[in-house]
């Protein structure tokens, strides 16, 4: 069986790259001399593509953690946020906390299940009484 070649220096430095900062891929590209035809044949290369998704993975699972370390705060934040003395900014962050996914899943993670389960979803009239009990309890913070 023969064995997969490796991603060249010049494949792998594109890659990261693109997860750079700011980065766009066509200046990428332009930077490391590489043509749309030539990324066009990388991308139909199954080991650039396996590798490029990989790193969009790793990626995502970064993006989950800082999310997932700041939703203590964010979630203070916008209980905070529902005492404003500016009611559109208290009416924002009472929707904000309404439209928040149940923690369903493991150690109390939201769900991926959560968006298609309609039982999810809260009722109208709880959402409108919660509104008016979130909006009473505001008005000795200044946002």
């Amino acid at each position: 069986m023969p064995e997969l070649k490796r991603l060249t220096k010049r494949q792998r430095a594109v890659i990261e790259e693109l997860f750079a900062d700011q980065a766009n891929e066509r200046d990428v590209l332009d930077k490391h001399n590489v043509s749309p035809a030539l990324y066009d044949q990388w991308l139909g290369d199954e080991r650039f593509r396996e590798h490029l998704e990989q790193r969009i993975a790793r990626a995502y699972r970064e993006a989950r953690l800082i999310l997932a370390r700041n939703a203590p705060q964010a979630a203070r934040t916008l209980i905070e946020l529902t005492r404003c003395k500016k009611e559109e900014l208290a009416r924002k962050a009472c929707l904000d906390i309404i439209a928040l996914p149940p923690a369903s899943g493991p150690n109390g993670a939201p769900s991926a299940d959560t968006e298609n389960d309609p039982a999810a979803e809260l009722p109208p009239e709880t959402a409108t009484r919660l509104l008016a009990a979130l909006a009473e309890t505001g008005g000795k913070d200044a946002c």
